[in-house]
Formats: structure tokens, sequence, C-alpha cells
């Protein structure tokens, strides 16, 4: 009876640990999102105060996404390196060096973190358009990538 009773009692906090674990999980996963959504908000902002009838869309994020611009002769967009599919790596078309998923849905570390998703918009928009990218295409692009959700293989 009384091996039983420790049983039971390791079963049990074996289950809360995992609930607890899950919890965790989703608490994390709650606050990058929040991030990334805060961001999102700002940049729509900023984007209403430049044009009053702005709206972020997650469509004019995909665009922007696979849209192709010459650099150094090549056509090349940020599917370039980040593949057609965010949810998926990606790989540097230059060094092969392998890229985490932009996505939200599948990497919830990409963007919780402000300053460094400022960073790489500047590095990148300068890198593929020659200046840094407007608070429409900064919120129209983190609107799409936040709207794709992962598809898990079965």
């Amino acid at each position: 009876m009384q091996k039983i009773s420790y049983m039971l009692l390791a079963l049990f906090g074996f289950i809360s640990c995992s609930a607890h674990a899950a919890d965790s999980l989703e608490s994390q996963f709650s606050k990058q999102f929040n991030v990334a959504r805060s961001l999102v908000d700002l940049y729509g902002q900023e984007a209403k105060n430049r044009s009053p009838k702005s709206k972020l869309t997650a469509e004019a994020g995909r665009a922007f996404y696979i849209k192709k611009v010459s650099v150094d002769g090549k056509d090349v967009s940020c599917s370039s390196c980040h593949g057609d599919d965010p949810t998926k790596d990606g790989k540097h078309t230059e060094t092969g060096k392998l890229i985490k998923p932009l996505a939200l849905s599948a990497n919830p570390d990409r963007f919780s973190d402000q300053a460094k998703v400022e960073k790489n918009f500047r590095k990148h928009c300068y890198d593929l358009y020659g200046h840094d990218c407007s608070a429409q295409d900064k919120g129209d692009y983190l609107t799409y990538l936040l709207s794709v959700e992962k598809v898990e293989k079965k």
C-alpha cells in the first residue's frame, strides 16, 4: 500500500511539473507574441501618422516579403535567404549559413527583442533597398509573419 502511495505521489508530481512546464512555455510564447504585436501597433501608428488612411495587412506584408529587387546584378528578396515558407529554416544565399524561421509560430524567439528587431530591419533594408524601410513596410511584414501558421507534418 505504501509503495502505491509513493507511486501515486510521484505520478501526480510528474503531472504537475508537466502542466507547469506547458504553462511556462505558453507564457513565454505569449510574451514574445506581445512584443511582436506591440511592434505592429507601433509601426501601424507611425504609418497612420504619415498617412491617416493607412492600414497594415498580411497580404501587403507577403508582397513585401517576396518583392524582388536588383542588388549587385542579382534579383533578391527577403525570401531569397529566408525561403518561400517563413515557418521553415532559410539559408543565406552567399554564406550558406542556416537561418532560423521568421514566422513566430515556428520560432517564438524571433521578435522577442525590440532593439534586435530594429537593428535587423535597418541592416536588411539597407542591404536590399539602400534605405530604412518605412513603418508601413515593417508593420505589414510583421503582420504577415504573425499570420503565418506552422503546418505540422503527420
